[in-house]
This record gives C-alpha cells, sequence and structure tokens, in this order.
C-alpha cells in the first residue's frame, strides 16, 4: 500500500519532518490534531515509511496520554483537573458527567456521540470550575448544571 492511499495528508506530513530530528512525535501529534487519533492503519504506513519498528511508534502512542487509538466520540468533552477547577469541584462535575453519559475517563460513549477525558488545565483558572465541549468553554459549571449543558450540545429531537 502506498502513502498516498493510507492517507493523502500522510505525506506532506512526512515530507514536512522528513530531515528533522524527534520527528516521529511531531508526526504523531499532526496526525492526531488532523484524525482526532491515530488509525492502526496510518501507524502502519508511518513505520514502513519512516523504516521504525511499530512497537516504537505504540511506545510513543501509549506513553503519552495526549493520542488516542480510538477515534473520539463526535462531542469531545474535557473537565479540568487543574488546581483551581479541582478545588471548586470539578470532580464532581466529572461525576455527573460520567454518571449521565455511563462512561468514565477517556471512554466514548456507545452511540458515538461523546468522548470524555480529564485535562490537567484549560487556562481559564478565573472560570473554575470548566469543562470545554468541542471547544466551547462553560463556565463555573455545577453538578445541576450538566444536563442543560448536555442538552445545548446536542437539541433533543422530538419524535
Amino acid at each position: 500500500m502506498k502513502t498516498e492511499e493510507a492517507a493523502p495528508d500522510l505525506t506532506v506530513i512526512l515530507r514536512k519532518w522528513a530531515r528533522k530530528r524527534g520527528n516521529l512525535i511531531m508526526i504523531l501529534h499532526e496526525l492526531q490534531n488532523h484524525h482526532g487519533y491515530v488509525a492502526r492503519s496510518i501507524a502502519l504506513t508511518l513505520a514502513r515509511e519512516l523504516n521504525v519498528p511499530l512497537a516504537r511508534i505504540y511506545e510513543v502512542l501509549t506513553f503519552y496520554n495526549y493520542f488516542k487509538l480510538k477515534p473520539p466520540g463526535r462531542h469531545v468533552t474535557s473537565v479540568c483537573m487543574g488546581t483551581a477547577c479541582y478545588l471548586k469541584g470539578a470532580g464532581d462535575v466529572f461525576g455527573e458527567l460520567s454518571q449521565r453519559l455511563k462512561v468514565e475517563d477517556g471512554q466514548t460513549t456507545e452511540d458515538g456521540e461523546y468522548h470524555l477525558q480529564t485535562v490537567r488545565c484549560l487556562g481559564c483558572c478565573g472560570l473554575a470550575p470548566v469543562v470545554m465541549i468541542n471547544g466551547r468553554i462553560h463556565s463555573k459549571v455545577q453538578p445541576r448544571d450538566v444536563s442543560r449543558i448536555l442538552e445545548q450540545t446536542v437539541p433533543l429531537t422530538t419524535e
């Protein structure tokens, strides 16, 4: 299989980082940013193109919490667990989200709609606790706000 068949963007990324030292992690970052995860087929192609063992690629992918090996849900939901958010109740907010979505940290709902994750800091300490869904910040979130926030994210259909 040629690189172009696996993912047209991989060729461009490989060319960009071709002669740079430590390029593997930068290539993986770009792939993650583009696709939301690093697919096994892309990792296999990357191993072949870079002439590195697939195990080395998976060492990096599994060491850093940032990388995902499966596609995340349509709505990436991040709960900040930085000091300010944590002290203001982010754990309770996360617990409510986890219970409502029926997933744990790093998991995606069965219907593929939500991916729930904790993050170390979103840089919004004055708005703590903070939840970010699809890049949109929800500030001063309390557990009682969770159902409203979820309803705003995916409007309920009436049939």
